[in-house]
């Protein structure tokens, strides 16, 4: 069997030795290499054109989250990340989130735009009707003053909704 075969692959990885050498890996390592992999992947594009490496970028950063939180991420005009920011942290159930603050952050950043998320702890990601008005009345301040809001994206777990998929910006 040739050294390259992808047979050989599986040969090393289902022997139990190879298990053994991860096995001093905490599970909360392990997330956080995985979302220091996909910050990568995010921040080193041009431009954000993948939509799913956003989606996997924010499933990791939500990953474990019992309680909800609000994000932002934050861009230029060229859609480049110019930072990732947890904005707002709420309960089980939800989260206060205040345009004012989002307004004062994406001007402090000098965004050109941005993409709102949050995370859903119950693991189902559909929007509620609050997400909705929270959502419009973000894109109608950021607005006001030359700031897109390119997309809204609810985390449940490794289900997302995206609002600019769903027709709903």
């Amino acid at each position: 069997m040739n050294s390259n075969s992808p047979y050989k692959q599986l040969e090393f990885f289902s022997n139990t030795a190879a298990y053994d050498a991860f096995a001093h890996v905490s599970e909360t390592e392990i997330v956080e290499k995985a979302r220091d992999i996909l910050e990568a992947r995010v921040l080193r594009n041009d431009a954000l054109t993948n939509p799913e490496d956003v989606k996997k970028y924010l499933v990791a950063q939500f990953a474990g989250l019992e309680h909800e939180v609000f994000a932002v991420l934050l861009l230029d005009n060229r859609h480049r990340v110019l930072r990732y920011e947890e904005m707002f942290r709420g309960t089980i159930d939800g989260c206060s989130v205040h345009p004012r603050e989002v307004v004062k952050t994406a001007l402090s950043a000098n965004a050109a735009a941005l993409i709102l998320a949050h995370n859903h702890p119950s693991g189902i990601p559909e929007p509620s009707r609050a997400d909705t008005q929270i959502t419009r009345r973000l894109t109608d301040a950021l607005a006001l003053i030359d700031i897109r809001v390119l997309d809204h994206i609810v985390v449940g777990g490794v289900e997302t909704v995206s609002f600019a998929e769903r027709g709903l910006l």
